[in-house]
This record gives structure tokens, C-alpha cells and sequence, in this order.
């Protein structure tokens, strides 16, 4: 079973309104009427005061109109606001939690297909091939192209289409293909594709896919040619081998019979996949290595060999956005010595292959890979880098920049709330005085290591106050009659009305000096962490 999804905010709906995730119907309503009754509008005459009790008055309904709900109350305690945002809805009453979970699930499952069904799907590519010895003998430098271009579309919750095409042209000749492809899925672990191609190569097919354990699958397919009449039938088997290792066999059986064995491998810093293959009439190996260095940038290396090839090539890339890869990759082999460039962006693909030469000359097969080399390493170090790192340090000032602006704006919030809490919090307070209770002396929320600082501090410095706030005045208001304070487990004391988070990322701590019948105590409580005053043990 999936663990259950955590709530990414706090549970600030219950810090609003002081409230554990156990309260029963009457202590949300309670607690509403008690907030309602400081921050209603209409209690304040002055247009700013009244504007603030608008904004948190707006905060408190929301809240009590969530909790009290009894179907939102149980998506907001399993996803919190975004399975609330996401319109997800609950149907006839459900009793048992698991019933909860399991209409929340498929709920969201149902959005999920909604949000897969609205995109098609594409993948392209095109090849330009360009030859140097070709040019110098006088002719195009332009050997030839390739275009290939894939659009899948899902047409139902079963059914997917995917239709493509091909075309290649080789100095005056050229060939094109077009293929559609009809998925259905006959269960949750097998499919049957039906196939179509057109063109050079016209045939027809159809293919099963099937999950035959947790660890293993097989595919069979037959496919008949259009032009000669011939079948080609083919089967293939792939298994776990370990948490990152894929095992292949594939057999294919026709004109061009033919038996490949196959593994890969992937974890966070490497790949590498290695193929051996045996025809009627031909055999060949191949293998490759792509070493990750950073999230950024890669190294590959690559051999192929057998009766129609023999080459090595090795390069490298690196992620130049979101959705864009560049590399550049050194070949050499029996065709003679050749670089590829590639940009892969989003799902296309533009590869171009430079022939160099057809002579593998030793001097120009060193040249043909140092320069390059040497001038990817000097645009790296004084180009490529400086200003990506000029660009990261512009963006880190922006975006501490805007926090600031926000932090700016929430510890104003915070105040103007912890304003309209003031009197009913000095009211309180001289209640307590007056009958020798519980008095809230000084609280500190914020910075783990600023708070400890502060605590040693009569005054706080400027470095320090930056970075914490004073919650005097809203831990007073939440005195009980009884003399109590109790702050509830696993809720983020920032979503409290009049506090904030000063320091988002960073633990936090709260800081409470308080008197109660005459005797001084001190506590420390974490960010999520129960706190429950009077006790002895925090006396001084």
C-alpha cells in the first residue's frame, strides 16, 4: 500500500483557527465565533483597521468553512489545500478512512486521465548530413536528409493512436514510408498494437505486449509484407535483473532471420547498454557508456563492430535548459573520421553528421579531436561558465529579491493582525495579573540559531530582528481562563494568527518567557512540536 500523502502546508487551517486535527464540530465553532468576534469589519470605524479585519476575517472564514465541512475537512487532512484546489469531491458519506482514501485516489486518478487525454503526444527528428571530402571534390557538401516525425493520441481510456512518418533523401534519390499504429490495452498488463505501413517497406502487423511477472515481459508479433508476400515473426523477452538492470533476448524469424542478446543499466550517474547480435547473414556488437558529471552535463563513449561496421565514438552534452540538450560527439571508424552535433528539445531531435574525411590519416584523426576538445574547454572555462554563473548569481539576487518583498509584506500582516488582537490580549493579560496567573512576558518565533541567541540578549540587534517576531501580544490572547497555553502536535506554529514565517526552509523555534504566581519560567518548542504551559519543569 502507498503511504499517505502528507499536507504540504502545516495544517494552517487548524493553526488559524488554534485548534488540534482531533477537535470535535463545537470547538471549531467555538473558535470561530471567538476569532469572528476580533476581526469582524464592522467592529472598526478606521478604513485601514477596517481593511485589515477584512483580510483576516476572510482568512477565518475560509478555514471554519473547510473544517466544518465534514467531506473537506477529510480531503484537507489527507492533501491538504491542493487536493481542495484540484476540485476534488467526495460522493455519499464515507465512514472508514480507507473508503476515503481509496474514492481520494481514484478521484484524482480521474484527473489525471482528463489532463493526459487533453495533449497528443509528438516526437520528431531530422538529419542533415554533411560531407567535406564531398565538397571538395566539387560537388554539394550536402550529403543528405532525414525527416521522421510521431504523434501520438490517446482516443479513449483503452485506445491510443500513434501515426508517423518518414522521408530520406541521398543525393538524388529519396524514399519516404508513413505508419499508423492502433494501441489497445486489454488489461492492466497486457496490450495489442495493429500496424500499417505504407512506402518502401509496405506491411502489415500486429504485436502483443504482456507483464508476465513482476519482473519479466514478452512481446510476439507478426508482420506480412505487402510487396513479396513474406512474414517475419518476431518475439522478445525482457527481465529484471536487479533494481537497475535490464536484461533482453529478441528473436526474429524471416528473410532477415536473426537472434540479439542485450542488457541495460541506469542509476543517477551512469547508463550503459550493450548489445550482441547474430543473422543468417550478418553479426555485429555494440555497447555505450554515458557518465553523468552533474545534472548538467554528460561524457559517452561508444563501439560498434561486426561485418557491416566498426567504429568508436565519444563526446559529450549538456543540458542548456528545461527542455533543451546539446552534444557534440568524435567519430571514427571504417568510413573514415566524422563529427555529430545534436540538439534534443522537448520530444525533437536535430542531429547533424559531419563527414571529415574518408582517410584516417594519424595526424588528422588527432586533430579532428583535440581541437575541438581544446576549444569546448576554453569557451567552457571562459565563456559558457562565467556567464552561466553570472546569470545563477542574477537570479539568486531576484529571487532573494522577491523573498525579501513577500517576507516584508507578511511580517506587515502579521502586525497589523497582532493590532487587532492587542486588546482583547491586555485584557486578558491584566485578568492574569490581577489573579496572579499565567502572563506571557516575551515570545520569539523564527530562527533556530537567532533565537538561541536572542535568548542570552536582553535587546535584540538589527542581524537578529530580521529574522524572528515578537508574539507577545498573540500568545497572551491565547491564554485560557483556566491559566493555560496549549500549542497542538505536528502543527506549524507560522499559520498561528499574528505569527508568519521569517525564515521559510530554516528551523524555527519558539521562545516563551512567562510568570505564573509569582515564579519566572522559560521554555523552548519546535516548529511542530507540543507546547503545554504552566509546567515546573520550565521554571528559571
Amino acid at each position: 500500500m502507498a503511504p499517505e500523502p502528507e499536507p504540504e502546508d502545516g495544517r494552517e487551517l487548524y493553526a488559524l483557527l488554534h485548534l488540534s486535527p482531533e477537535s470535535s464540530d463545537e470547538e471549531i465553532r467555538r473558535a470561530y465565533r471567538q476569532y469572528a468576534q476580533i476581526y469582524h469589519p464592522d467592529k472598526y470605524q478606521d478604513p485601514q483597521m477596517k481593511d485589515v479585519a477584512t483580510e483576516n476575517f476572510q482568512r477565518i472564514r475560509d478555514a471554519y468553512e473547510i473544517l466544518s465541512d465534514e467531506n473537506k475537512r477529510q480531503i484537507y487532512d489527507i492533501y491538504g489545500m491542493e487536493g481542495l484546489n484540484s476540485g476534488l469531491e467526495l460522493g455519499p458519506k464515507l465512514n472508514k478512512p480507507e473508503e476515503i482514501k481509496r474514492q481520494l485516489e481514484e478521484l484524482r486518478r480521474r484527473k489525471e486521465e482528463e489532463k493526459f487525454f487533453v495533449h497528443a503526444r509528438s516526437t520528431g527528428s531530422v538529419i542533415a548530413n554533411f560531407s567535406v571530402p564531398q565538397y571538395l571534390d566539387g560537388d554539394s557538401i550536402m550529403k543528405g536528409m532525414g525527416m521522421s516525425s510521431q504523434i501520438e493520441l490517446p482516443v479513449s481510456k483503452l485506445n491510443t493512436v500513434t501515426v508517423g512518418g518518414n522521408l530520406v533523401v541521398n543525393g538524388a534519390a529519396g524514399t519516404g514510408a508513413a505508419t499508423a499504429v492502433l494501441r489497445h490495452q486489454l488489461s492492466s498488463v497486457s496490450s495489442i498494437d495493429f500496424m500499417a505501413t505504407v512506402g518502401l517497406r509496405s506491411l502489415i502487423g500486429v504485436q502483443t505486449f504482456r507483464q508476465i511477472s513482476p519482473n519479466s515481459t514478452a512481446t510476439s508479433g507478426l508482420a506480412l509484407s505487402l510487396r513479396d508476400g513474406s512474414i517475419n515473426l518476431s518475439n522478445g523477452w525482457t527481465r529484471q535483473l536487479s533494481e537497475n538492470t535490464v536484461g533482453n533476448i529478441q528473436l526474429v524469424l524471416g528473410n532477415e532471420s536473426n537472434i540479439s542478446v542485450g542488457w541495460q543499466k541506469k542509476d543517477e550517474n551512469f547508463s550503459a547498454t550493450g548489445e550482441v547480435k547474430i543473422g543468417t547473414n550478418s553479426f555485429g556488437a555494440s555497447a555505450h557508456y554515458t557518465h553523468h558529471f552533474s545534472s548538467k552535463s554528460h561524457g559517452r563513449v561508444a563501439g560498434r563492430v561486426g561485418s557491416t561496421a566498426l567504429d568508436f565514438e565519444i563526446g559529450g552534452g549538456r543540458r542548456i535548459s528545461e527542455f533543451s540538450t546539446v552534444r557534440m560527439l568524435y567519430n571514427i571508424g571504417i568510413q573514415g573520421v566524422s563529427w555529430r552535433f545534436e540538439l534534443n528539445r522537448a520530444g525533437q531531435k536535430l542531429v547533424i553528421p559531419v563527414l571529415l574525411s574518408t582517410d584516417l590519416n594519424a595526424l588528422f584523426v588527432t586533430g579532428a579531436f583535440a581541437i575541438p576538445s581544446t576549444l569546448y574547454f576554453l569557451l567552457q572555462t571562459y565563456v559558457v561558465k562565467p556567464y552561466y554563473l553570472k546569470r545563477e548569481k542574477q537570479k539568486t539576487l531576484e529571487k532573494m529579491d522577491s523573498l525579501s518583498t513577500q517576507l516584508t509584506e507578511a511580517r506587515q500582516a502579521a502586525k497589523k493582525a497582532q493590532r487587532l488582537l492587542e486588546p482583547v490580549s491586555n485584557r486578558k493579560k491584566n485578568k492574569q495579573l490581577e489573579n496572579d496567573g499565567l502572563v506571557i512576558t516575551k515570545a520569539l518565533y523564527g530562527d533556530r540559531k537567532k533565537i538561541k541567541e536572542s535568548s542570552e540578549l536582553s535587546d535584540i540587534d538589527d542581524n537578529i530582528a530580521s529574522q524572528v517576531l515578537d508574539v507577545t501580544i498573540p500568545l497572551n490572547f491565547l491564554v485560557t481562563e483556566a491559566s493555560q497555553l496549549k500549542l497542538h502536535e505536528g502543527i506549524k506554529k507560522s499559520g498561528i494568527m499574528g505569527f508568519y514565517d521569517p525564515c521559510p526552509g530554516d528551523p524555527k523555534l519558539l521562545l516563551v518567557e512567562y510568570t505564573f504566581h509569582g515564579q519566572q519560567y522559560k521554555v523552548m518548542a519546535d516548529d511542530y512540536g507540543a507546547l503545554l504551559i504552566p509546567q515546573d519543569i520550565h521554571r528559571i
